[in-house]
C-alpha cells in the first residue's frame, strides 16, 4: 500500500496524528481555500425538482463586462433553511449540467423519414411548432361532448413541463394551454 498525503489525512490515521496533539482543522481549511479562493460566491436555487435547495455556485473571472465567468464549483448552501448544505445525487450533479459540452444550444429536427436530426433556426423552431400546433388544435377542437355540453377542450395534445422550469414559467404555461383548451397538462408547479 502507497499512502498519499490526502489517504493519511483522511483515514483512521489522521484521527492518530490529531490525538498526538496535531491540528488537522488547519489542514482541512487550507485544502477548502486553495480550490475556491479566488472565487465569487453566487447563492442560487437547485432547479431540479419542487423543493428549491439553496446552491453556492463559485466562478472565477476577473469581472470584466466582456469576460465570461467560469464555474469552478457548485456546493450546497449551509445558511439555508431547507437543506442546510446537503444536496441529492442530483443536485450534486449540478455542475455537470452547467458545463456539459454535449448540451444542446440551438433547435434540431429530424423530419419524417429522415435518419438524423438537422439544426434549425429559433425563428424557423418556433414557426413550425405554432404551424403545427394550430394544425391539430383546428384538426381536433371539441365544442361539444357525447350530451350536448359545451366543453371547448383539445384532447389531440399534452403538455408536461419539466423540474427544471420555474414556478413563473409554468403558470404562464398553464395559463396558455388552458387558454387553448388543452386538458392534459402536467408540471411541477402544482406541487
Amino acid at each position: 500500500m502507497n499512502p498519499t498525503r490526502r489517504t493519511f489525512l483522511t483515514t483512521g490515521t489522521g484521527a492518530v496524528v490529531a490525538v498526538l496533539g496535531f491540528d488537522l482543522r488547519t489542514a482541512y481549511a487550507q485544502s477548502r481555500e486553495l480550490k475556491i479562493g479566488r472565487t465569487t460566491e453566487t447563492r442560487s436555487t437547485c432547479p431540479y425538482c419542487s423543493v428549491s435547495c439553496g446552491v453556492i455556485i463559485h466562478t472565477i473571472g476577473d469581472k470584466a463586462k466582456n469576460v465570461t465567468p467560469q464555474v469552478v464549483h457548485v456546493e450546497g448552501d449551509p445558511d439555508h433553511p431547507i437543506n442546510r448544505g446537503t444536496l441529492c445525487p442530483k443536485g450534486s450533479s449540478l455542475m455537470q449540467d452547467i458545463l456539459n459540452d454535449r448540451r444542446l444550444l440551438k433547435p434540431q429536427v429530424r423530419r419524417p423519414g429522415s435518419e438524423h436530426w438537422e439544426d434549425i433556426p429559433w425563428d424557423r423552431a418556433y414557426e413550425e411548432i405554432a404551424r403545427h400546433i394550430k394544425k391539430t388544435r383546428d384538426e381536433t377542437f371539441i365544442t361539444a361532448d357525447a350530451q350536448g355540453r359545451t366543453v371547448n377542450r383539445v384532447e389531440s395534445f399534452a403538455f408536461t413541463g419539466g423540474c427544471t422550469d420555474t414556478n413563473e414559467f409554468n403558470y404562464l404555461v398553464v395559463k396558455t394551454m388552458r387558454s387553448m383548451g388543452v386538458c392534459y397538462l402536467e408540471n411541477q408547479a402544482r406541487v
